[in-house]
Protein backbone atom coordinates (compact mmCIF):
# COMPACT_ATOMS: atom_id res chain seq x y z
CA UNK A 1 0.00 0.00 0.00
CA UNK A 2 1.72 3.39 -0.97
CA UNK A 3 1.58 6.27 0.72
CA UNK A 4 -1.72 7.79 -1.30
CA UNK A 5 -3.85 4.69 -0.64
CA UNK A 6 -2.92 5.20 3.23
CA UNK A 7 -4.27 8.46 3.10
CA UNK A 8 -7.17 7.99 1.86
CA UNK A 9 -7.93 4.67 4.23
CA UNK A 10 -7.45 6.95 6.98
CA UNK A 11 -9.90 9.92 5.62
CA UNK A 12 -12.44 7.14 5.52
CA UNK A 13 -11.98 5.60 9.10
CA UNK A 14 -11.58 9.39 10.17
CA UNK A 15 -15.36 10.12 8.51
CA UNK A 16 -16.32 6.72 9.65
CA UNK A 17 -15.90 7.59 13.98
CA UNK A 18 -16.75 10.54 13.15
CA UNK A 19 -20.18 9.98 12.55
CA UNK A 20 -20.43 7.05 14.92
CA UNK A 21 -19.54 9.83 17.45
CA UNK A 22 -22.47 11.86 16.02
CA UNK A 23 -24.57 9.35 16.58
CA UNK A 24 -23.89 8.45 19.65
CA UNK A 25 -24.32 12.88 20.42
CA UNK A 26 -27.54 12.56 18.86
CA UNK A 27 -28.56 9.57 20.53
CA UNK A 28 -27.82 10.16 24.28
CA UNK A 29 -29.35 14.22 23.93
CA UNK A 30 -32.54 13.58 22.29
CA UNK A 31 -33.25 10.35 25.04
CA UNK A 32 -36.86 9.88 25.77
CA UNK A 33 -38.09 13.30 24.77
CA UNK A 34 -36.93 15.39 21.65
CA UNK A 35 -36.53 18.56 23.94
CA UNK A 36 -34.30 18.91 26.44
CA UNK A 37 -35.28 19.99 30.08
CA UNK A 38 -34.77 23.43 29.83
CA UNK A 39 -36.54 24.08 26.94
CA UNK A 40 -37.98 27.49 26.10
CA UNK A 41 -39.29 27.95 30.19
CA UNK A 42 -39.52 24.64 31.03
CA UNK A 43 -41.03 23.65 27.92
CA UNK A 44 -40.35 20.10 28.22
CA UNK A 45 -43.21 19.38 29.94
CA UNK A 46 -45.73 20.10 27.10
CA UNK A 47 -44.24 17.00 25.31
CA UNK A 48 -44.09 14.78 28.90
CA UNK A 49 -47.91 15.42 29.47
CA UNK A 50 -48.95 14.73 26.23
CA UNK A 51 -47.32 11.97 26.20
CA UNK A 52 -48.29 10.85 29.41
CA UNK A 53 -51.96 12.08 28.98
CA UNK A 54 -54.41 8.84 27.72
CA UNK A 55 -55.71 10.45 24.16
CA UNK A 56 -59.41 9.77 25.92
CA UNK A 57 -58.41 12.50 28.11
CA UNK A 58 -57.36 14.90 25.45
CA UNK A 59 -59.95 14.48 23.01
CA UNK A 60 -62.80 14.51 25.45
CA UNK A 61 -65.36 17.23 25.48
CA UNK A 62 -65.32 19.75 28.15
CA UNK A 63 -67.89 19.80 30.95
CA UNK A 64 -70.18 22.77 32.23
CA UNK A 65 -66.66 25.02 33.28
CA UNK A 66 -67.17 28.46 31.68
CA UNK A 67 -64.31 31.31 31.27
CA UNK A 68 -66.98 33.30 33.52
CA UNK A 69 -67.10 30.55 36.60
CA UNK A 70 -63.02 30.25 35.69
CA UNK A 71 -62.28 34.21 36.75
CA UNK A 72 -64.71 33.77 39.35
CA UNK A 73 -62.42 32.28 41.46
CA UNK A 74 -59.22 34.25 40.87
CA UNK A 75 -59.13 37.65 42.60
CA UNK A 76 -57.37 38.98 39.65
CA UNK A 77 -56.47 37.17 36.02
CA UNK A 78 -53.49 34.89 36.88
CA UNK A 79 -53.50 34.68 40.26
CA UNK A 80 -54.11 31.20 42.27
CA UNK A 81 -57.81 30.27 42.07
CA UNK A 82 -59.65 29.49 45.35
CA UNK A 83 -61.19 26.10 46.05
CA UNK A 84 -64.55 26.29 45.35
CA UNK A 85 -65.70 23.05 47.29
CA UNK A 86 -65.12 21.69 50.63
CA UNK A 87 -61.62 20.05 51.73
CA UNK A 88 -60.71 17.79 54.72
CA UNK A 89 -58.71 20.26 57.39
CA UNK A 90 -56.40 16.83 57.35
CA UNK A 91 -55.55 17.58 53.32
CA UNK A 92 -53.37 20.65 54.57
CA UNK A 93 -50.32 18.44 55.61
CA UNK A 94 -50.68 15.91 53.09
CA UNK A 95 -49.01 16.67 50.09
CA UNK A 96 -50.26 14.02 47.52
CA UNK A 97 -54.02 14.17 48.60
CA UNK A 98 -55.10 17.01 46.29
CA UNK A 99 -53.25 15.66 43.11
CA UNK A 100 -55.33 12.06 43.62
CA UNK A 101 -57.60 14.50 42.21
CA UNK A 102 -56.33 16.97 40.54
CA UNK A 103 -52.69 15.27 38.75
CA UNK A 104 -54.43 13.51 36.10
CA UNK A 105 -57.94 14.51 36.44
CA UNK A 106 -60.99 12.22 36.00
CA UNK A 107 -64.73 12.20 36.87
CA UNK A 108 -65.69 13.25 40.81
CA UNK A 109 -69.04 11.11 41.97
CA UNK A 110 -68.86 13.50 45.08
CA UNK A 111 -68.65 17.07 43.03
CA UNK A 112 -70.55 15.69 39.75
CA UNK A 113 -67.85 17.42 38.21
CA UNK A 114 -64.84 16.85 36.21
CA UNK A 115 -61.65 18.10 38.35
CA UNK A 116 -59.10 20.15 36.46
CA UNK A 117 -55.35 19.23 35.66
CA UNK A 118 -53.13 20.88 37.66
CA UNK A 119 -50.07 22.72 35.27
CA UNK A 120 -47.55 22.59 38.29
CA UNK A 121 -48.22 19.03 40.45
CA UNK A 122 -44.34 19.20 41.10
CA UNK A 123 -45.58 22.17 43.50
CA UNK A 124 -47.22 19.83 46.61
CA UNK A 125 -47.83 22.91 49.43
CA UNK A 126 -50.83 23.70 47.34
CA UNK A 127 -52.31 25.33 50.55
CA UNK A 128 -49.45 28.01 50.24
CA UNK A 129 -51.29 29.78 46.97
CA UNK A 130 -54.47 28.38 47.50
CA UNK A 131 -57.27 28.39 49.67
CA UNK A 132 -60.84 27.71 50.54
CA UNK A 133 -63.87 29.72 50.43
CA UNK A 134 -64.83 30.54 54.14
CA UNK A 135 -67.09 33.19 53.33
CA UNK A 136 -68.31 35.71 50.65
CA UNK A 137 -68.48 38.81 52.94
CA UNK A 138 -65.94 41.28 53.37
CA UNK A 139 -64.16 41.40 56.54
CA UNK A 140 -63.36 44.96 55.88
CA UNK A 141 -64.87 47.51 52.91
CA UNK A 142 -62.50 48.00 50.09
CA UNK A 143 -62.05 49.81 46.85
CA UNK A 144 -60.21 46.91 45.29
CA UNK A 145 -60.80 46.34 41.45
CA UNK A 146 -59.91 43.78 39.55
CA UNK A 147 -57.57 44.15 36.48
CA UNK A 148 -59.46 43.10 32.98
CA UNK A 149 -58.39 39.46 31.94
CA UNK A 150 -56.70 39.40 28.37
CA UNK A 151 -58.54 39.34 25.12
CA UNK A 152 -58.52 36.32 23.36
CA UNK A 153 -58.37 35.29 19.84
CA UNK A 154 -55.74 37.66 19.21
CA UNK A 155 -54.26 36.57 16.01
CA UNK A 156 -52.53 39.03 13.46
CA UNK A 157 -54.29 37.48 10.63
CA UNK A 158 -57.42 35.84 10.51
CA UNK A 159 -55.91 32.62 10.06
CA UNK A 160 -53.31 32.59 12.09
CA UNK A 161 -52.35 31.20 15.47
CA UNK A 162 -53.54 33.15 18.02
CA UNK A 163 -50.57 33.99 20.99
CA UNK A 164 -50.56 33.12 24.31
CA UNK A 165 -52.01 35.93 26.74
CA UNK A 166 -50.64 35.42 29.85
CA UNK A 167 -47.14 34.82 31.56
CA UNK A 168 -45.88 31.26 31.83
CA UNK A 169 -44.88 31.24 35.24
CA UNK A 170 -46.63 28.21 36.75
CA UNK A 171 -48.77 27.71 33.52
CA UNK A 172 -45.96 26.44 31.29
CA UNK A 173 -48.17 22.88 30.87
CA UNK A 174 -50.60 23.76 27.93
CA UNK A 175 -52.21 20.09 27.89
CA UNK A 176 -52.99 21.03 31.73
CA UNK A 177 -55.41 24.04 31.22
CA UNK A 178 -56.47 24.01 27.44
CA UNK A 179 -57.33 19.93 26.65
CA UNK A 180 -59.58 17.62 28.54
CA UNK A 181 -63.19 17.49 29.90
CA UNK A 182 -62.06 19.42 32.79
CA UNK A 183 -61.03 22.41 30.65
CA UNK A 184 -63.00 25.44 30.37
CA UNK A 185 -65.25 25.64 27.43
CA UNK A 186 -63.80 28.66 25.48
CA UNK A 187 -60.59 27.80 26.05
CA UNK A 188 -60.33 23.70 25.15
CA UNK A 189 -57.95 23.40 22.12
CA UNK A 190 -59.42 21.24 19.31
CA UNK A 191 -55.75 19.75 18.15
CA UNK A 192 -54.68 18.39 21.68
CA UNK A 193 -52.76 15.43 19.94
CA UNK A 194 -50.14 18.07 18.18
CA UNK A 195 -48.41 18.32 21.44
CA UNK A 196 -45.78 20.87 20.69
CA UNK A 197 -48.38 23.90 21.45
CA UNK A 198 -45.30 26.61 21.23
CA UNK A 199 -44.45 25.79 17.83
CA UNK A 200 -47.00 27.61 16.42
CA UNK A 201 -48.30 30.18 19.55
CA UNK A 202 -46.08 32.80 20.53
CA UNK A 203 -45.78 33.32 24.40
CA UNK A 204 -45.18 37.49 24.22
CA UNK A 205 -47.49 39.11 26.17
CA UNK A 206 -48.84 42.44 24.30
CA UNK A 207 -48.37 45.17 26.25
CA UNK A 208 -49.18 48.11 24.22
CA UNK A 209 -51.41 48.03 21.00
CA UNK A 210 -50.88 46.93 17.84
CA UNK A 211 -50.05 49.47 14.93
CA UNK A 212 -50.07 49.11 11.61
CA UNK A 213 -46.51 48.94 9.75
CA UNK A 214 -46.08 51.76 6.93
CA UNK A 215 -43.20 51.25 5.02
CA UNK A 216 -41.01 54.27 4.47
Amino acid sequence: MNCQQRKSLSAVCAALLGCAVLLLISKNVRGESLVPDNFDNQGGKIFAAQQTTPPANLEADSGGRTLARFYSLRQYPGSPPQIPHEVDLSFSGTETDCLSCHVKGGYSTEFAAYAPVTPHPENTLCYQCHAPIETEALFVETQWKSIQPPRLGQSFLSSSPPPVPHSLQLRENCVACHTGPGAVVEIRVSHASRGDCRQCHATVVQSAPLSEFERK
